[in-house]
């Protein structure tokens, strides 16, 4: 089957336009702008929604506004006070000037990716094993701080950096336990301690006042026999007062030092 000169042109034609349309109609979501290039130098950003761009004179290069979250993979780093440890973190970061996210570095996803794992090296490699574990905020703004200042120049701005996990050899780990243990027993000794210096200052104040008072010494005698009996004892204890002893004890000393004598 043959068909007509014209009918090929026709289609022809229309794969031209079709191929045109296609190549030049683009629609940006609203996350997204474009960064075209005509005839190598950049236009202002196109998007977000339906962008009209010329073929082959424009290239158009499709830039993600969101946030990213970017795992940076653990790495081997000896503390401060020469301690093996490996620590991953996560960073996370947005495109805030297309233009230099494509144009200043090839690519800023692998760029920040290498910026945030030799950072994450040097700052771990700078602090002491303690700060690492009790003090996190102050690293993760320290290492945000640092990042964020290396990848400004190419439109990037990191919002925040977490240090997730820290692995410990076990030998570290056990020396850990062993000085919490420690620390523990410290705290229950203290505690124990600030329990019998609070005791004895209540039996000094009852003192004073039975003292001021022996009025009160007596009251308390009766109190102590009214608990005893209270209780189911076939035996009941009745306290003697040391002032009915003094008299013997008094006589006692007396025949002794006369004895001596």
């Amino acid at each position: 089957m043959v068909f007509p000169p014209q009918f090929l042109s026709f289609v022809f034609v229309v794969f031209l336009i079709l191929y045109f349309l296609a190549s030049a109609i683009k629609i940006l979501k609203e996350y997204e702008r474009g960064v075209v290039f005509r005839l190598g130098r950049v236009i202002p950003v196109k998007g977000p929604g339906l962008v009209i761009i010329w073929p082959i004179i424009d290239k158009l290069v499709r830039v993600s506004l969101r946030t990213v979250t970017m795992d940076v993979p653990p790495q081997d780093v000896i503390t401060r006070d020469n301690v093996s440890v490996k620590v991953n973190a996560v960073v996370y970061f947005r495109v805030m000037d297309p233009i230099k996210a494509v144009t200043e570095v090839e690519d800023f996803y692998f760029a920040t990716s290498q910026i945030a794992q030799t950072t994450l090296r040097s700052v771990v490699g700078q602090s002491h094993l303690d700060d690492l574990l009790s003090k996190r905020d102050e690293v993760n703004a320290e290492l945000q701080r640092i990042i964020d200042f290396q990848t400004e120049p190419w439109g990037i701005k990191v919002t925040a950096v977490e240090v997730k996990n820290v692995d410990l050899p076990q030998e570290m780990l056990r020396a850990i336990a062993r000085q919490a243990e420690a620390e523990r027993e410290r705290r229950a000794k203290i505690i124990h301690a600030e329990g019998e210096f609070q005791a004895a200052q209540k039996l000094a104040d009852a003192a004073k006042i039975i003292g001021a008072h022996p009025v009160a010494l007596q009251l308390r005698f009766l109190q102590t026999l009214t608990e005893v009996a209270s209780e189911k004892n076939s035996t009941t204890i009745f306290p003697v007062p040391i002032d009915l002893l003094k008299p013997f004890f008094r006589q006692k000393f007396e025949e002794e030092k006369k004895h001596e004598d």
